[in-house]
């Protein structure tokens, strides 16, 4: 990959990324505040002695999921606490955090976080292949799943191959954080001289579907993220 391609991918559209994803949440949020009130009630009867405890029982062990589908319900808290863990490991990237030790080349989970969101993905995408969940689904929905699936690969590759061998293929917390500085600082300088070695073109790939997943978030059904404790608030009556 060209020295331009990659330095447009691990710089500037890493901030035409951030950008997108930030205006696309809020547009979105404004959108639905504007949005006309729901003439039927979205209420769950009949109201539960603390709502506040089962709106967020709702979001977060999903007991309707559990009982109508054990297995996707599995699948999806593995993947929801594997996501935790890679948003734990990318800030303990960031200098003045510290959460794994500063000599560790690997993340939090050590690679098994990663692992865990990959097979959910996978479950996901084959899921989405058969069945009646197959007649609800559009080009988008594979689509989504298909750009989570291989960042999360490249990021297994990434994290995995600090413990394939002794010598090459090594990207620890120390790489990252010079990387990232440069992000945080708007320096522009060319991230080539921290990201050093043959894994460069894996980082490469992995921040450029790192940045269409940021992209795409604000117009994709994960934006229910953000929405999930909102709408269950609702349906709890508090």
């Amino acid at each position: 990959m060209g020295s331009a391609i990659s330095y447009f991918i691990l710089v500037p559209m890493v901030y035409l990324a951030a950008l997108v994803f930030v205006v696309g949440v809020a547009f979105k949020a404004i959108a639905l505040l504007r949005a006309p009130r729901h003439s039927a009630p979205l209420r769950v009867y009949p109201r539960p002695k603390a709502p506040a405890l089962a709106a967020l029982s709702d979001t977060f062990l999903m007991p309707q999921i559990r009982s109508q589908n054990p297995v996707f319900w599995f699948f999806l808290v593995i993947y929801h606490v594997g996501f935790v863990l890679l948003i734990l490991g990318h800030l303990d990237l960031f200098p003045g955090i510290t959460i794994m030790p500063e000599e560790s080349v690997h993340m939090v989970g050590n690679g098994f976080a990663g692992v865990a969101v990959t097979l959910s993905v996978l479950y996901f995408l084959l899921r989405r292949m058969r069945g009646g969940v197959k007649d609800i689904s559009v080009f988008g929905d594979y689509l989504l799943l298909l750009l989570l699936l291989f960042l999360f690969l490249t990021g297994d590759t990434i994290s995995w191959a600090n413990s394939w061998n002794e010598d090459g293929f090594v990207l620890g917390k120390v790489e990252f954080a010079d990387y990232l500085q440069i992000l945080t600082k708007f320096s522009f300088e060319s991230p080539r001289d921290a990201l050093d070695g043959s894994h460069y073109i894996v980082v490469v790939l992995h921040v450029l579907l790192a940045n269409l997943f940021l992209m795409t978030f604000p117009f994709s059904k994960v934006m229910h993220t953000f929405f999930a404790m909102p709408l269950n608030r609702l349906r709890r009556g508090f």
